[in-house]
């Protein structure tokens, strides 16, 4: 019986051109052409924000947290199109383009007040996802799960890419998907699964930002979609493991499953795609 259950779950990575969930209703976008009044702007050093002519254009000398106004509720795909700048500007390095998503602020109920000025230590205490793409000067790719402690920042091995195509290329338009879909965390540029987290204790909701330090940034087509999950996808019988390899067009990726942890009596976080393994590193 469990293996037929296995098979159908293998199945519903083939969903959606590779993806475990359908696609449903648009909630949310911006087509950026009546300027940036659906987000609100944390800037450590000033510098440039517009939106106009269907681009949000985003130019700044320090760091910049850019949130739409709106929480969300998964489960949900966030979507939009950027491009790293490189026309001989003073902020045009082609670096950090990242993002938070799933936010809330472990100081405060009421998300914006809590007190955040564009530095990157001020978002610590978030308890969100974050994707850090092209970080340190171009160099790394990471993702992390913010636990809104003050100090720690935790990073797996798994989640600290540095391949050349995990990085930033200049002037290049990329799309960039972002799920949360309950206990499933995935980041996807241009179609390619580059983090798949698996959260014993999702953030089910949240608030969604631009990430970016002394960096220029074209973005378009910002829309926010319902998704749905296929309700036996991923059921496991406990402590059974298995691995399996399955292709999906010409996608082909290795699936490692686990059983239930065994203090908290939960599926353990599971980490899917294995990019590279490297050092545990704390600190950006």
């Amino acid at each position: 019986m469990w293996k037929a259950a296995l098979l159908w779950a293998l199945s519903t990575v083939c969903l959606a051109a590779g993806r475990p969930f359908v696609l449903g209703d648009r909630i949310a976008a911006d087509d950026f052409t009546h300027g940036a009044g659906n987000w609100a702007a944390e800037l450590e050093k000033g510098g440039s924000i517009s939106a106009k002519d269907g681009t949000l254009d985003i130019d700044v000398p320090g760091g910049l947290s850019l949130w739409w106004k709106q929480e969300f509720a998964g489960p949900i795909l966030i979507r939009y199109e950027a491009t790293m700048v490189k026309a001989g500007g003073a902020n045009d390095r082609v670096s950090d383009l990242n993002c938070f998503w799933m936010a809330a602020d472990a100081r405060s109920p009421d998300f914006f007040a809590a007190q955040r000025s564009g530095k990157f230590a001020d978002y610590n205490q978030l308890r969100a996802y974050y994707v850090g793409q092209g970080g340190n000067g171009n160099t790394t790719t990471r993702f992390r799960r913010y636990i809104g402690d003050a100090e720690l920042r935790p990073l797996l091995p798994e989640h600290d890419l540095k391949e050349a195509d995990t990085l930033l290329k200049p002037d290049a338009p990329q799309t960039i998907e972002l799920v949360a879909a309950g206990g499933r965390i995935q980041y996807y540029r241009d179609g390619n699964l580059l983090f798949d987290y698996r959260d014993p204790g999702p953030y089910t909701h949240g608030y969604f930002a631009f990430r970016t330090v002394e960096s220029h940034i074209r973005i378009r087509n910002f829309a926010v979609y319902r998704i749905a999950v296929p309700q036996r996808a991923g059921v496991l019988r406990p402590r059974q493991t298995y691995q399996a390899v399955i292709e999906c067009g010409a996608e082909r990726r290795r699936m490692t499953k686990d059983g239930i942890g065994v203090e908290s009596g939960v599926a353990a976080p599971q980490h899917v795609v294995h990019r590279r393994a490297g050092e545990i590193e704390q600190t950006w």
